[in-house]
């Protein structure tokens, strides 16, 4: 991005080389890690003028006003030139045009404005358009090809480093207990949200100021932290509406989680089992510290739908029935082990060949019936194979869910 900010500072050095900077580049990036953040960054180290627009502002029910935004938009931009335009969640005036299923005239009216728009204005006019989306994958091509947007920046989650500096600067507005000092929290929360975007860590130091004011205290405390992060996890805390025996199924389930991630090999560490309801809909949950790497081995694949299993299996062995309370962890053990025979071709049987990004627009099926049906067989095999090896391991230590 500092390549943007150097050449609306200095555009001179570019065009006695005969450069051509690029016209645009779209932040990509889950929700809260800070691409709108970036991109006025970007527009105030440089120093221009920043003019902003969400792309649902372009979509209206009336015929052509969209289009007209986007000319008005452009316009005063080269005005104020050198300048930025930036398009937050451009998606939604953007995504791929499927012609032969019908559309949205007028967001397709929409994109073409954008697109006349890009392609009419020269670097030599200094003015730089950036654009911000979650689902990259979804953008009509025509935006996407060389000479709109020649860049696509990659927004990741924080990793443990990035945490802990960004909690320090949430934590200079807390009153924080004496107990630790301000880099010695900032360190052990960056531990304790692994996965954590920067939306989400301000949320969390701003809910534990919440908690330790509605309980008259005097400072945040770590207690109040750890709170915090269940409630941004979970949601907030709620009623129970469970009985006794209910609240005690779910504490076997949960165990049943803790004690098969905790005797499996390749499974992650295990923080913290609670059976506290939350307003997000789980009846309790077990957290865990995974490692923060960018490959998964198919062991610790595995390991994850083995743990998984576990709350489900622990209801089975000490009820002798099972409940709705492992819905969400079923779709979590689909999901692992149709990528394990899919995507990542980890399995003898399907081999290794990708059916997993084969889907085209999503009406049609690029493979056999017959391949369809080995897939769905492959993929219960795998999970039948983890269900007994968990089941075997809580038996084992049955010993071990009950205390």
């Amino acid at each position: 991005m500092m390549e943007f900010v150097d050449f609306l500072k200095n555009p001179d050095k570019y065009k006695k080389l005969g450069a051509k900077i690029p016209r645009g580049a779209l932040l990509v990036g889950p929700p809260g890690t800070g691409k709108t953040m970036l991109a006025k960054a970007v527009a105030g180290e440089a120093g221009v003028p920043f003019f902003s627009i969400a792309g649902s502002d372009f979509t209206e029910m009336f015929v052509g006003v969209g289009a007209s935004r986007v000319r008005d938009l452009f316009k005063k931009a080269k005005d104020k030139a050198p300048s930025i335009i930036f398009i937050d969640e451009i998606d939604a005036v953007a995504k791929k045009r499927h012609g032969k299923f019908g559309g949205n005239d007028e967001r397709d009216n929409t994109l073409n404005q954008l697109l006349v728009e890009l392609d009419g204005f020269s670097t030599d006019q200094n003015v730089i358009m950036l654009a911000a989306t979650n689902r990259a994958d979804i953008l009509d091509s025509a935006l996407l090809r060389p000479g709109r947007f020649d860049r696509q920046v990659e927004v990741t989650l924080p990793n443990i480093d990035e945490r802990s500096a960004i909690y320090k600067v949430h934590l200079k507005k807390i009153k924080l207990n004496a107990e630790k000092t301000r880099s010695e929290y900032a360190k052990k929360l960056a531990t304790l949200t692994p996965g954590f975007s920067g939306a989400e860590i301000s949320n969390v130091c701003n809910e534990a100021a919440i908690i330790a004011a509605r309980n008259s205290q005097e400072s945040v405390t770590e207690r109040n932290f750890e709170d915090a992060t269940e409630r941004v996890i979970g949601g907030l805390a709620k009623k129970s509406l469970m009985t006794k025996a209910e609240l005690q199924r779910v504490a076997y389930h949960e165990a049943g989680h803790a004690v098969v991630g905790w005797y499996s090999e390749y499974a992650d560490p295990l923080l913290k089992v609670t059976i506290i309801p939350r307003s997000k809909g789980a009846l309790g949950f077990a957290q865990y510290l995974p490692a923060e790497v960018a490959l998964k081995k198919k062991e610790e694949l595995l390991d994850m739908i083995k743990t998984a299993l576990g709350g489900r299996i622990a209801e089975e062995i000490f009820y002798d029935s099972v409940t709705t309370g492992a819905s969400d962890d079923i779709n979590k053990v689909t999901q692992i082990a149709q990528g394990l025979v899919q995507t990542y071709g980890m399995t003898d049987a399907i081999g290794l060949v990708g059916y997993g990004s084969m889907m085209g627009d999503g009406f049609l099926k690029p493979y056999s019936d017959e391949t369809h049906w080995e897939i769905d067989e492959v993929v219960r095999e795998t999970v039948r194979e983890q269900y007994a090896l968990a089941k075997d391991l809580l038996l084992e230590r049955k010993d071990k869910v009950q205390a």
